[in-house]
């Protein structure tokens, strides 16, 4: 057991160094040897579980989505309404962004590392995401007239993901007050005036706990 415990340990040091190195050099040009040194152990021990610096790769993505699959579920249970969900959703995703190099970095790997057949693709993952909650929306008549979650969804995918690409440079782009002003832009456009009334553009309290 106390094997066990010390070689997922292990695992998990290599997965954070990857990320963290990857967030950094980017894929092409991160190393095995300066994940090995960040994660403090020796090339052989990486080897033992992770046989290239691709499986490195897809570990870090796959852990990368799962958290955002985590966040798009917590959001989903804790509320009703599509688009409070989704204002909900990208305060969590750029929290969780800031915070967390593996989220980072897996949405790196995806956006600019050359393509692994087996390879996650978390930007796609989110647009899915959005385009679903968005399209449930459109159905309950929680769009203003004339907006289709199709046109929607092309709009908040491409700022999400571009406050995403530039907050790796400037965090600021990744925070409360950027996110809330754009949905206060936002929302008197696409929320029809039934709902509009109950958003809440600073993401309800369990969005960002």
């Amino acid at each position: 057991m106390v094997k066990q415990e010390r070689a997922a340990r292990t695992r998990q040091s290599l997965v954070r160094a990857a990320a963290e190195v990857f967030a950094h050099d980017g894929f092409v040009l991160a190393s095995i040897s300066s994940i090995c040194r960040r994660a403090g152990v020796s090339n052989g021990a990486l080897h033992f579980h992770f046989e290239s610096k691709q499986a490195l790769a897809r570990a870090v993505e796959d852990e990368a989505a799962a958290a955002v699959r985590a966040i798009v579920e917590s959001v989903r249970a804790g509320q009703p309404a599509p688009l409070q969900r989704l204002i909900d959703a990208t305060h969590a995703l750029m929290n969780r962004l800031d915070q967390d190099v593996v989220i980072r970095a897996g949405f790196e790997l995806g956006g600019r590392a050359p393509r692994r057949g087996d390879a996650a693709d978390l930007r796609a993952q989110w647009q899915g995401w959005v385009e679903q909650v968005l399209g449930e929306a459109e159905r309950e008549g929680g769009l203003a007239d004339g907006v289709s979650a199709a046109d929607a969804s092309v709009t908040v995918v491409a700022a999400t993901v571009g406050f995403e690409q530039l907050g790796a440079e400037d965090r600021t782009w990744m925070s409360e007050s950027t996110l809330v002003q754009f949905w206060d832009l936002m929302l008197p456009r696409l929320a029809s005036a039934d709902t509009f009334g109950r958003l809440v553009s600073s993401g309800t309290p369990s969005a960002l706990t």
